[in-house]
């Protein structure tokens, strides 16, 4: 996944370049989005712990770079979410941890009239931190996974658009307790947006 992730960021950077920077429509090759999403976690595990993490509405930063009209990479930012993680085993909240959890995406959009679908998919990071559980319990402070992606752009002016995005991202995390690991937590949440976008 971080030979994937290099890859791609080395696609952008050398197709960057006057040659590649194709204005569609009078349009630029940039896109900054800001958007509004709800995180809802599959919350599958494999530790006998009943796992759990609530639900969540978060706010996103997307910014795309169009290599021509149909073709973008797409960087997907957000801060440091704060998580409770639930036990159903043990009755309840036994902690809480933040995530950051950047995607790169590689898009295609479509040719339609009056609005323009796309489809993505991608690599997705996160990073876990300030994790607070019970003593004796930890978890793997890296997540490498896929991510998939299906959005649509509403054009309200030449430069602003209306966005809805949804997103299916693999996040995981090994736990183990005195050092022995004993399951995977799988967060792999669907993550469901609606926001705006600037194209310039």
């Amino acid at each position: 996944m971080k030979k994937n992730l290099l890859a791609l960021a080395a696609l952008c950077a050398l197709t960057s370049g006057p040659a590649f920077a194709q204005a569609t429509d009078g349009q630029g090759p940039w896109l900054v989005r800001a958007r509004a999403v709800h995180l809802d976690s599959a919350n599958k595990d494999s530790t006998g712990l009943g796992l759990s993490i609530n639900n969540k509405t978060l706010p996103e930063i997307d910014i795309s770079y169009f290599f021509n009209k149909n073709i973008a990479a797409e960087l997907v930012l957000t801060v440091p979410q704060k998580q409770r993680l639930s036990s159903s085993a043990l009755g309840g909240q036994i902690g809480t941890l933040k995530h950051l959890p950047p995607s790169l995406m590689l898009q295609y959009h479509f040719d339609a009239p009056g609005f323009t679908p796309y489809v993505g998919a991608g690599v997705n990071y996160t990073r876990f931190s300030s994790v607070r559980l019970p003593a004796g319990v930890s978890i793997d402070k890296n997540s490498w996974g896929g991510a998939l992606q299906v959005g649509v752009d509403i054009p309200l002016t030449k430069n602003l658009s209306l966005n809805f995005d949804i997103k299916k991202v693999y996040i995981r995390t090994d736990v183990a307790v005195a050092g022995a690991k004993i399951g995977t937590f799988k967060v792999d949440p669907v993550l469901a947006g609606v926001g705006l976008g600037w194209r310039f």
